[in-house]
C-alpha cells in the first residue's frame, strides 16, 4: 500500500515517463494522455446532474467517483475534446488512480501535480486545475468511505 508523500506505482510511472522527457515531448506526452481519456458511461451521460464541476479548470471539466463495495474506487471525466490540456491532466489522473483503493487514494500527495514538470509549459491556473481535480477527488472518496 502507498504511504503519504509516495506515488503508487502506476502514478510514479506516469511522473517517470514525464520526466524522461523535455518541454516538447512533454506536451506531446500529455496531449496523447487526452486522447486516451474514455468516455463517460451512459448512466452520467444521461444525467450531468451526477457530475461535480470542478470550476478552477479552465475548461469545463466534470468528475464523479464512486467507491464500491471492497473500497475500490472508480473515476468519470467528462471535458471537451477542444480542451486538449484539461483532458490531458484528467487522462493522468484516470490512468494513475482509477481501480485502486480508497486508502491509496487518499495517501496520494497533493503536490503530486508538480512532479510532472509541468510547470514551465503550462499555466499555474491550469495546474491548479489539476490540484483541484485532486482534492475533489479525494473528498468524495472520503465522504463515500466514512
Amino acid at each position: 500500500m502507498t504511504t503519504a508523500g509516495t506515488l503508487n506505482p502506476r502514478l510514479q510511472d506516469i511522473v517517470d515517463d514525464f520526466d524522461a522527457l523535455s518541454g516538447q515531448e512533454k506536451l506531446q506526452l500529455l496531449l496523447e494522455f487526452s486522447a486516451e481519456l474514455p468516455p463517460l458511461p451512459e448512466r452520467f451521460a444521461e444525467h450531468r446532474d451526477l457530475l461535480e464541476a470542478v470550476p478552477e479548470c479552465q475548461s469545463p471539466l466534470f468528475l464523479a467517483v464512486e467507491v464500491d463495495d471492497d473500497g475500490t474506487v472508480r473515476l468519470f471525466f467528462d471535458a471537451p475534446p477542444e480542451a486538449p490540456t484539461t483532458r490531458g491532466f484528467a487522462s493522468i489522473l484516470y490512468s494513475g488512480l482509477d481501480g485502486l483503493s480508497a486508502a491509496e487514494i487518499l495517501a496520494t500527495p497533493a503536490e503530486f501535480t508538480t512532479q510532472l514538470g509541468l510547470s514551465d509549459l503550462v499555466s499555474p491556473l491550469r495546474l491548479r486545475g489539476m490540484a483541484a481535480m485532486l482534492a475533489r477527488i479525494k473528498r468524495q472518496v472520503q465522504e463515500q468511505s466514512s
